[in-house]
């Protein structure tokens, strides 16, 4: 398989990890976690194991077991509520909250049919942008100890003309729950690992590829599922990350407008949580035109935080594709062995900047070293106009961080995208608002992917200049998995000072000397994703 080329400076990476009854070390100036400081999961005095290995001097690999299986969790079945005649929108389609009227007339219907229905009140917690309080009410069927029998009663209800899904109680993010929970933490440390840390994507950004096969290739050390990205074909095209991408210094998918990106410099030397925007124009003979996007399909913005008039919003709206059906977007060689195929131009150009040719329907292989510039909608006469054959034009990309500064990537940078964040100076700073996780009117979105423990990917840095890296399993009764809020409360744990969420769920994957040491939650198995972030050796 062609592998892109892994660029960056050979230079130590750690990541901290902390050892039931040993304290961390602290250099001089710093101060780090008390390792022996339990997860601030379930209540104290819960059975917790912490087991490290050495992978690479500098380089650190912990487990975390913490708590047991609690009886006082079983399986259930989750109604989906409809509209219902007193709710506020008859006509809202089936939702797994509702206000409570509505769930009440569910309850007492499905008992009418002879089911043991009950509704129960949601309530999530505050977070530094969002108010919590109550997200809605949900309907439960039955209590069942095996998931077996609780699918059987799911199809009762389904064939008595309901719908609803088989959950586990322990999953709902109580904080009198037990456990289990099964972490694994990887820590660099700069000042004695001789390796690198690197961003890598396969051989383009149109295709995914798993993590394991990620690291085989670049022969990583260790390795974990990095960014967002896109995964259904109707978003764009699966694989391209879903906001900021930047490997070897280049930016080649632009941020999710004012979200965090973990910017790695110096092939580890060093890393930050930034939050970013960007600038993008093509230029030609004193004319300038604004670009739209990088290296994805126009028309299709994942997660949102795009341009004045995509819709439904310009901001951040995590999950959701926004539209607009005028788009200058431009391609690189990066990107896949064709552009994507539409109505619209495309200016094609060489490796200096030339046009070639203009495609009348948009997509095509690109020439070697070339690249081109694809509009739709109303910029199609504007490129028209611009690209003139033999024209040279120019395409110009500025970063900037949340105070308006110029992020200058050098090719020892990569940056990958990430959201919300969870830690800022060592205090929890949680913002599912501003990263686009509260949906207006469906409740039922942040219930299933903030509030409801899911398994998660970490990312982040301590006060000694380590970076760490934390999977927690999650969708299963070996190990729960973690609420945003949580997950925010055990990144401080670990001594992070700044930290933020990378994808998670079924993408959530840790790789260590050539295993997947993690239990990834797709019925599949491992899922090919958008990125990685690999911890390689120092190259000899």
């Amino acid at each position: 398989m062609k592998k892109r080329r892994l660029g960056g400076a050979a230079v130590a990476f750690g990541v901290v990890l902390a050892v039931t009854g040993l304290p961390a070390q602290a250099s001089a100036g710093n101060r780090t976690a008390d390792a022996r400081a339990a997860l601030p999961l379930g209540p104290a005095g819960l059975a917790e194991t912490r087991t490290t290995q050495t992978l690479q001097p500098g380089l650190t690999l912990t487990r975390i077991v913490r708590g047991a299986v609690d009886p006082a969790h079983h399986w259930t079945v989750e109604a989906s509520i409809p509209g219902g005649d007193t709710s506020p929108d008859p006509d809202a389609p089936p939702t797994t909250l509702k206000d409570k009227a509505s769930a009440d007339e569910l309850v007492a219907e499905l008992r009418g049919d002879g089911f043991d229905a009950r509704a129960e009140q949601v309530t999530t917690p505050r977070t530094a942008d969002y108010a919590g309080g109550t997200l809605g009410w949900r309907v439960r069927i039955g209590s069942f100890t095996s998931q077996s029998a609780a699918a059987t009663e799911r199809i009762r209800v389904i064939n008595a003309g309901y719908s609803g899904s088989v959950t586990y109680t322990g999953w709902d993010g109580a904080t009198t729950d037990r456990g289990p929970w099964r972490l694994d933490v990887l820590t660099v440390d700069p000042r004695t690992f001789r390796g690198t840390l690197d961003a890598a994507y396969g051989p383009d950004i149109e295709n995914r590829e798993t993590v394991s096969a990620l690291a085989g290739d670049a022969g990583a050390v260790a390795a974990v599922n990095a960014g967002f990205f896109v995964l259904d074909p109707r978003s764009g095209a699966p694989g391209d990350p879903a906001g900021v991408g930047v490997f070897d210094g280049r930016l080649l998918s632009e941020p999710v407008s004012g979200r965090p990106g973990l910017v790695v410099r110096d092939g580890g030397r060093s890393a930050q949580i930034t939050r970013l925007t960007w600038e993008g124009r093509v230029t030609a003979r004193g004319t300038a035109l604004t670009l739209d996007g990088v290296n994805r399909v126009p028309g299709l913005i994942r997660n949102c935080g795009g341009s004045e008039g995509d819709s439904p919003t310009s901001l951040p709206l995590h999950d959701v594709t926004c539209t607009n059906p005028d788009q200058l977007v431009a391609f690189t060689q990066e990107y896949g062995a064709s552009t994507p195929q539409g109505e619209g131009v495309e200016a094609v150009l060489d490796s200096r900047g030339r046009v070639l040719e203009l495609r009348s329907v948009r997509g095509g292989p690109l020439p070697s070293g070339g690249s081109s510039i694809q509009a739709t909608g109303r910029q199609v006469a504007a490129l028209t106009a611009l690209a003139r054959p033999g024209e040279r034009l120019r395409v110009e990309t500025t970063l900037r961080d949340d105070q308006g500064r110029r992020v200058t990537p050098s090719p020892g940078t990569d940056i990958v995208n990430a959201g919300p964040e969870l830690v800022r100076d060592g205090r929890l700073h949680v913002t599912p608002a501003t990263d686009g996780m509260v949906h207006p009117d469906d409740p039922s979105w942040y219930y299933g992917w903030v509030h409801k423990r899911n398994p998660r990917t970490l990312a982040g840095t301590d006060a000694a200049g380590r970076t760490v890296l934390v999977t927690a399993d999650g969708r299963s009764t070996a190990s729960l998995g973690l609420s945003i809020t949580e997950s925010a409360k055990v990144a401080r744990s670990l001594g992070l000072r700044d930290a933020a969420n990378l994808d998670g769920g079924g993408s959530t994957t840790m790789v260590a000397n050539g295993q997947v040491i993690n239990d990834p939650s797709d019925a599949a198995g491992e899922r090919p994703v958008g990125d990685a972030l690999l911890i390689l050796p120092r190259r000899r």
